[in-house]
């Protein structure tokens, strides 16, 4: 019987109760998507091993030559099965850690680096060492209860869509932290739609995290034919959105480590390189994001204004608008406050205005995102606009489905948004189509609160019947106070 993803997703969940009350999700999310990955690889190359050898008659020369050209290779005293068998060594935190570097080594070309920031044999995360391998042992012996050959799989996503499974059930626990690593699922499948990406697209993230919001827009492409870029600025998150890339089969995925405002990687001929789709949803509201060097930018991507020093929000605009190329799209979730504050962020705002670049404004709920519950604007911008140069304005601030510890967009909240966006519906109390001078009368102010009505007028009062109904409910206080006084008397009070 074939795994489900229900099955998976249920077992490697199971294994996080090695973890959990030890150290906090934002840590035990290493150790356990990095031993996800590193079971995959060795059942998939046990698989392919397999079905060299029967196809060549235990030919070991031929099979060993086969070998060489699969996705990954997997030296012998690196594999899973090393490791569980090795699962009471007095050393085996320092075993697991030889064995990255070999599987680094081993696939230099693919996995340079991904493991450098993880450590097996940490004592300030894992405990001294029998408390260590006691629960590294747990942790091997929870995932060797898996077969991920993929011929056991129900689908070629179930690995992948595992790893993402775990992610957001990290991020729900990181709390705060989960913001630098993950973007709430229905956040980033609105996005996704949003930017409309097409076959063939060049995307990219600027700041990618884990990777969740480009897989997201590579799957509405419904095509592997399509070339995924990012940056990601934490180590430990660049390691998982690489791995999550080759768990998705996005092997030709370039993501790059460091900062993008500071030290964009993404470059080719020493200028930006271009893209047709540009996604992200950046730390809000960054401080100290590098403003003090802005002015002396190689690629002079602050020409329209620096941004202040304590909110890096339309550094990040700016970067992903210079990225795009002549027909590019740009999608960005950022905090309201990009719509109205002055300074130099008005500055900025009027101009790229005037240059015709904003498309549309998406007010979306409060308490959407992990660690910070204030509602976030979505801004889609559009460098092939043409002769329209309204801006579409869309409160969908009420529209989501109410959780415990945090609000939730469902699909049909997806949907009213993505139609009313690429229909250019104008919806009372939903969405307005603002016109140029009518934005520049509002002092280039953004927020759809400006512009769409959504105010609820209230029922009229009769003040006839209101009048009757006091003086009803004055009688009837009257009776009960008379009432209480006697039975107080009869309590002699």
């Amino acid at each position: 019987m074939k795994l489900s993803q229900e099955t998976i997703n249920q077992q490697v969940w199971k294994a996080c109760d090695t973890f959990r009350g030890t150290i906090d999700a934002g840590q035990y999310k290493d150790y356990i998507l990095t031993m996800l990955f590193i079971k995959y690889i060795t059942d998939v190359h046990k698989e392919r091993k397999a079905e060299y050898e029967a196809k060549y008659n235990g030919d070991a020369a031929r099979v060993d030559r086969a070998m060489r050209n699969e996705r990954f290779k997997v030296p012998e005293n690196s594999s899973f099965d090393f490791l569980y068998n090795e699962r009471n060594a007095d050393n085996l935190g320092e075993l697991i850690n030889i064995a990255l570097e070999d599987i680094e080594d081993a696939n230099r070309g693919k996995l340079e680096k991904v493991f450098r920031n993880i450590d097996y044999n940490s004592e300030a995360n894992l405990g001294q060492t029998k408390d260590r391998n006691r629960r590294l042992k747990n942790l091997l012996s929870d995932f060797s209860a898996l077969d991920l050959r993929p011929a056991n799989l129900e689908g070629n996503d179930v690995i992948g869509d595992a790893y993402e499974y775990l992610i957001a059930n990290f991020a729900s626990d990181a709390g705060k932290k989960a913001g630098e690593f993950y973007t709430p699922s229905g956040v980033s499948t609105l996005l996704a739609k949003l930017i409309e990406p097409k076959e063939g697209n060049r995307i990219c993230d600027p700041t990618c995290g884990s990777g969740s919001l480009l897989l997201k827009a590579a799957k509405e492409v419904g095509s592997t034919n399509v070339s995924l870029y990012g940056q990601e600025v934490n180590g430990s998150t660049w390691a998982l959105a690489r791995m999550n890339m080759f768990l998705h089969e996005m092997d030709n995925a370039t993501v790059e480590w460091g900062d993008t405002i500071n030290s964009p990687k993404l470059v080719e001929n020493d200028t930006l390189m271009k893209f047709d789709v540009v996604v992200a949803n950046p730390p809000f509201s960054l401080d100290k994001w590098g403003a003090d060097d802005a002015s002396a930018d190689r690629y002079n991507r602050f020409h329209r204004g620096i941004p202040p020093k304590s909110k890096g929000d339309y550094a990040f605009i700016t970067h992903m608008i210079e990225t795009l190329n002549e027909h590019g799209r740009a999608g960005v979730v950022l905090p309201h406050g990009v719509l109205f504050r002055g300074s130099s962020e008005g500055k900025i705002r009027k101009q790229l205005i005037e240059e015709n670049l904003l498309k549309a404004v998406i007010g979306v709920p409060a308490n959407l995102f992990f660690g910070t519950g204030i509602p976030a604007t979505i801004l889609i911008f559009d460098k092939n606009k043409g002769d329209n140069t309204d801006v579409l304005f869309i409160d969908a601030s009420q529209n989501f489905e109410s959780g415990k510890n945090q609000n939730t967009l469902t699909d049909n909240n997806i949907q009213d948004i993505y139609d009313t966006y690429t229909n250019w519906k104008i919806k009372d109390k939903y969405s307005y189509s603002a016109t140029k001078e009518e934005i520049i009368e509002n002092d280039y102010k953004g927020g759809g609160g400006g512009y769409v009505d959504t105010f609820e007028e209230e029922d009229p009062i009769d003040i006839a019947v209101t009048q009757k109904e006091i003086e009803e409910i004055k009688s009837k206080l009257s009776v009960v106070e008379k009432e209480m006084e006697l039975y107080l008397k009869e309590l002699n009070y």
